[in-house]
């Protein structure tokens, strides 16, 4: 059962981080379709190399700050972050973004087709720090391993798109502590 899909101006944004922009195979491939998946969930995506990295500004001097600049603040302003953590280790910028998501305490979503284990914890498939941002006991909910995931309504990503407030996307810190 899909619900409907909010009009655009009442869309939730979602960052979605990834290192697929980089090449034209992979822009015009995997990119667009966890873009299309994304906005047919319900999602207004901001995918950075589509918003920030124009191209014909490279040739100076401050390009690549600006462009950092640029993600950042679209991360900051985004209502949540969906991360591309394929690769061992992921893509490093991609774990910048997910970090200040986590920091700025937004719902963060984990996507990984990626079938290689990087981790050396036995629970979590990759490196511990980027579950915390996650609850502690139900972190599946917010990971995706398919494209076909994006929609299914048992997964937080689906839930908090469609405004399922009865579920919480962002982690209470642990008692005693101010974060992970």
């Amino acid at each position: 059962m899909t619900s409907a899909v909010p009009p655009t101006g009442s869309r939730k944004t979602l960052y979605l981080a990834s290192a697929y922009g980089f090449s034209a195979q992979q822009r015009s491939g995997p990119l667009a379709e966890l873009v299309a998946a994304l906005e047919k969930a319900g999602a207004e995506v901001w995918e950075p190399f589509a918003r920030n990295n124009t191209t014909k500004d490279m040739d100076g001097a401050d390009w690549a700050y600006l462009v950092g600049q640029r993600d950042m603040r679209d991360v900051r302003e985004a209502d949540g972050l969906f991360a591309v953590v394929n690769g061992c280790p992921p893509d490093e910028g991609v774990m910048v973004e997910l970090g200040m998501a986590i920091a700025w305490r937004k719902p963060v979503f984990l996507f990984r087709d990626d079938f290689r284990r990087c981790t050396d914890s036995g629970v979590y498939p990759l490196n511990l720090m980027l579950f915390c941002g996650l609850p502690k006991h139900s972190w599946e909910r917010y990971w995706l391993t398919s494209i076909e995931q994006i929609a299914d309504p048992r997964k937080a990503l689906a839930q908090w798109l469609n405004g399922d407030v009865s579920r919480q996307a962002t982690p209470e810190p642990p008692p005693g502590a101010g974060s992970c």
